[in-house]
């Protein structure tokens, strides 16, 4: 028997897209990678969202086939509703994967995870033959940390000595990411907290030291990684 799924089905991106006719376009020229066959990475965000619709429609004109794994609970909805065929990493690793960003700086390091997604969106990069990291020419910036906060998943018992280890590091700023529609901490794809900290300098050992403190799941921080920035005009 095959579901009804109206909720799903009409399911909308639960903010405004910012730069939408740029991201459309960059969407596309996404979208028109996928080759016969490809499994493909999808990680979470606004343009990660459109792209989809630019798969789904060479799915409809060309009966392409490929299969999407998903980030986050959001672009995996997304699929159903836009009839995508999905697998998991279970089965396949991802052809490549495509993903966004909060920042990237001129050595192409990231700092992602607003979505709260940074485990398995590190983890399909990890996987991946090739990643493309699209953004607008807003995310473009000199150093680390110039705009946005670091994400850092944090398992909930260990809220408190997370934070201590983090002092210890030398984070000046760590404050609990509170949920706007919902009473209490945002939740992540895994049900873990994000700590919000900001450090005065930002090196190539930091992703690796927080990743080190007991509790800490994953952190923003992608360094050293071999993706290919995509700029929306």
């Amino acid at each position: 028997m095959k579901w009804d799924n109206q909720l799903i089905n009409h399911l909308q991106w639960s903010n405004a897209i910012i730069n939408r006719e740029g991201k459309e376009i960059v969407a596309r020229e996404i979208a028109a990678m996928a080759e016969e066959g490809d499994v493909i990475g999808a990680g979470s965000g606004s343009t990660v969202y459109l792209t989809l619709f630019a798969l789904a429609e060479r799915i409809r004109k060309e009966s392409l086939h490929i299969e999407v794994i998903p980030a986050s609970a959001e672009i995996s909805m997304t699929c159903i509703q836009l009839g995508i065929p999905q697998t998991t990493l279970w089965n396949k690793r991802p052809d490549w994967a495509f993903d966004g960003a909060d920042e990237v700086d001129p050595e192409r390091s990231l700092i992602k995870g607003r979505g709260g997604a940074m485990f398995k969106e590190k983890l399909l990069i990890k996987s991946s033959g090739k990643s493309f990291i699209i953004i607008d020419d807003t995310k473009l910036v000199d150093h680390l940390g110039n705009r946005f906060p670091i994400p850092v998943e944090v398992f909930p018992s260990a809220l408190t000595f997370v934070e201590s280890e983090m002092r210890r590091l030398g984070a000046s700023e760590i404050t609990l990411r509170l949920a706007g529609g919902k009473d209490g901490p945002v939740l992540t794809e895994n049900g873990n907290f994000i700590l919000y900290t900001r450090f005065s300098y930002i090196d190539p050992s930091l992703e690796e030291n927080l990743k080190m403190i007991t509790g800490v799941i994953e952190s923003g921080l992608f360094i050293g990684y071999d993706v290919e920035i995509v700029v929306a005009k």
